[in-house]
């Protein structure tokens, strides 16, 4: 893929109608990768699932996944695929919405505890929640053991979000969608469009949060649908789904507004206007990284290690639905701009739309298909 050095496109596509999130795919044309990237193997580490979201590998090297309709799969090292049991009978899984991310526990190790953020129904009540688990050792079963945060805005299921990034202080940071409603993002009272900070054992608002008593971290958003934090800086980046234009990578700061404000006409959900608005949502934080228009659906982030990943070790590794490639993207020393960009045409258009991209000790990625039959999870390694 050639560069486009996070460009903002203008206007829009007039084929480019459907949210970010449609089920289209258009693979971008490819062009030769820059001399400095190496090149990938990609191996299928498991098959036969249908809506992978997620995907997290534990300390003994076990592989995690789940399916949005509601199954957990588990690959143990030198062992086979097996389903790992859980009661999912309060899923609400419809549209984008259902079992999506899925995070251990940084204290993994001693707690055997996971994070599931998942669609919620019971009756009446319907909701997008973070959930808490524990899986025995042998990888059998996960017990529910309670709900770490509920009450995320919810509809048909579009715009569910969500991303779960635990961090080594004992939060949690969660990215919220915001269903799609015009007034949720800016609203300080929801907590769709926003990304969240509570305590990773009560839920409780995070001790130094930038609102008062409020779980919330950051707000202005559309549908963050990657976490990644760079691990020599502690930064953390949010990759954010846009409209018809101008998919995002953001560099988050406590408290910063990203200027998603689809209310120009509260009647309805306004897609037109900009996904930073920086005229009618002032001191709203310029993206790091934009497509411009059209979008092609960014759906999470990682960043490679390794030296064999060249001139794109510490990269940001983001999955791409419409799109159906692999990017990665080679941030300024400062944080706060690109460098450079690739799709790497090992998987450009071959496998379909890519969602999860999740890094590896040993340097390779784990990436889901997210093709609703037949998908994978692949392991990509840079020779």
């Amino acid at each position: 893929m050639g560069a486009r050095l996070g460009a903002v496109g203008n206007g829009l596509a007039l084929f480019a109608v459907l949210a970010a999130c449609s089920s289209a795919a258009t693979p971008r044309p490819s062009t030769p990768p820059p001399p400095d990237f190496p090149a990938l193997d990609v191996t299928t580490v498991l098959t036969g699932l249908e809506h992978p979201w997620d995907v997290a590998t534990a300390p003994d090297g076990t592989i995690l996944t789940g399916e949005r309709k509601g199954r957990f799969v588990a690959l143990r090292p030198g062992g086979q695929p097996a389903e790992v049991r859980a009661d999912l009978g309060d899923l609400f899984a419809s549209g984008e919405t259902g079992l999506m991310a899925i995070a251990l526990a940084s204290d993994f190790t001693e707690s055997r505890k996971v994070f599931t953020c998942q669609g919620f129904q019971s009756g009446d009540q319907k909701d997008v929640r973070v959930q808490t688990w524990t899986v025995d050792a042998n990888w059998t079963e996960l017990t529910r053991t309670g709900t770490l945060i509920s009450g995320f805005p919810i509809n048909s299921g579009r715009h569910g979000g969500c991303r779960i990034l635990p961090q080594q202080d004992g939060t949690v940071l969660v990215s919220v969608g915001d269903s799609a409603r015009p007034s949720i993002p800016q609203d300080l009272q929801s907590l769709g469009g926003k990304v969240l900070r509570v305590d990773a054992t009560t839920g409780q608002p995070a001790a130094g949060n930038p609102f008062a008593d409020s779980p919330v971290y950051t707000l202005g958003h559309r549908n963050v649908q990657g976490l990644a934090l760079q691990p020599e800086t502690g930064r953390v980046y949010a990759v954010e789904q846009g409209s018809s234009r101008d998919d995002e990578v953001n560099l988050l700061q406590a408290g910063g507004n990203y200027g998603w404000k689809p209310d120009r006409d509260p009647s309805r959900y306004d897609e037109s206007v900009p996904m930073t608005d920086t005229e009618r949502v002032p001191g709203a934080i310029p993206a790091v990284w934009s497509s411009g228009t059209p979008t092609i659906a960014t759906a999470s982030g990682t960043f490679t290690s390794g030296e064999s990943w060249r001139e794109w070790d510490g990269s940001l590794a983001v999955g791409v639905l419409k799109g159906q490639e692999l990017l990665l993207i080679r941030l300024a020393d400062d944080g706060r701009s690109v460098v450079d960009e690739v799709s790497p045409v090992e998987l450009d258009g071959t496998y379909g739309r890519l969602r999860t991209v999740a890094a590896q000790p040993d340097g390779s990625l784990l990436v889901t298909t997210d093709n609703g039959s037949d998908d994978k999870v692949l392991r990509v390694t840079p020779r």
